[in-house]
């Protein structure tokens, strides 16, 4: 057996009896606080010291990213000069397992004259934490999973669930999109996912020369073999950057199996195209184009059209390069509805 698993299992076993044992008022009490912090433009402090100290580290970080201001503030030095970060409408959230910590006992009264709604996220629901705050969040637990029970080990995994969750509906409630998450995380694997665009890894049109339908074999080929795009693409002759079909190295395969040679010489660019190609927009998400191309049922996609809006040509996508950008579907954020209908 996992000599893991015991413990684990008991840790699972605190979280699950934490979402049964919160107040549904308390909960619903702490959220309209984030709620009311978000909509005055004011903060939220989360402080604690020793292990909730660094759990509410996390905690502050965690509502950073989403888009709530928020920071950690060492108790200690509160006392000291860094409690003038404190504004009257932020909201302080406490976090300390025994609720008696003397450090945040100590910054009670100056959070009250300032006017600051306190939140105690506390082990003991009756302590002087709590007691001492408008919202009180019961993150107590049977024992630690620490074979002396002192360790604090369950206790600081049920208050960073609390965190959590609480950040997890506060991000539901605000509506936050991606487009939201992206301003925060613009850089590494998670950044490119949520802000590279079509229009950054396109081959630009003025790039990919145009056919017209009537050209024969031998213009499609120099054009699939001398263009960067890996696939040519077919003009409307009275519409220029019109786009009337796509040829791709694929659509000429086919053509040469199926035409004896003999006929290869009548073969012209409107015989080998394929006049509804699925198309993106340029300011799509690249993921959300990478994943258009990896769901089609019809064959697999390798170029993929990138239209404006007023319906002009703007340039070919290729998979290659959303590949070489380090995206995959495996982690997009897209959903089902997130991704625009073909065109």
């Amino acid at each position: 057996m996992n000599p893991l698993a015991p413990v684990l299992q008991q840790e699972a076993k605190a979280l699950l009896n934490t979402a049964d044992q919160l107040q549904p008022d308390q909960a619903e009490a702490a959220l309209n606080l984030l709620q009311q912090c978000s909509e005055q433009g004011a903060k939220l402090v989360v402080t604690g010291v020793g292990k909730s100290g660094i759990v509410a580290r996390k905690i502050a970080a965690t509502f950073t990213s989403i888009g709530l201001m928020a920071l950690y503030l060492n108790p200690l030095d509160a006392l000291h000069g860094d409690l003038g970060v404190v504004g009257p409408d932020d909201v302080v959230l406490l976090l300390s397992n025994s609720g008696e910590s003397s450090e945040l006992l100590a910054l009670l009264p100056h959070l009250h004259r300032r006017g600051s709604a306190c939140i105690a996220l506390t082990g003991r629901p009756q302590s002087s934490l709590a007691k001492g705050s408008q919202v009180v969040l019961d993150g107590s637990v049977d024992r630690e999973v620490c074979p002396l029970n002192l360790a604090p080990t369950a206790s600081t995994a049920v208050a960073m669930a609390i965190g959590d969750a609480l950040a997890a509906v506060w991000m539901q409630r605000q509506g936050v999109t991606h487009a939201d998450f992206a301003v925060n995380h613009p850089a590494g694997a998670l950044g490119r996912q949520l802000t590279l665009s079509v229009a950054d890894l396109m081959v630009p049109i003025d790039q990919c020369p145009p056919l017209l339908p009537d050209a024969a074999l031998a213009d499609v080929v120099e054009h699939l073999t001398g263009t960067l795009a890996g696939a040519a693409w077919v003009q409307q002759p009275d519409q220029p950057n019109r786009l009337l079909g796509l040829i791709t190295d694929g659509d000429l395969r086919r053509a040469l199996r199926t035409h004896a040679p003999q006929a290869w010489s009548a073969i012209q660019a409107a015989d080998l195209m394929t006049t509804d190609p699925i198309t993106a927009a340029p300011d799509q998400l690249a993921v959300a184009a990478l994943e258009l191309m990896e769901r089609n049922r019809r064959k697999a996609i390798s170029v993929m059209p990138v239209q404006a809006v007023s319906g002009e040509l703007v340039g070919l996508l290729r998979l290659h390069d959303l590949v070489q950008a380090g995206l995959s579907r495996a982690s997009s954020p897209t959903t089902e509805t997130d991704v625009p209908q073909a065109a």
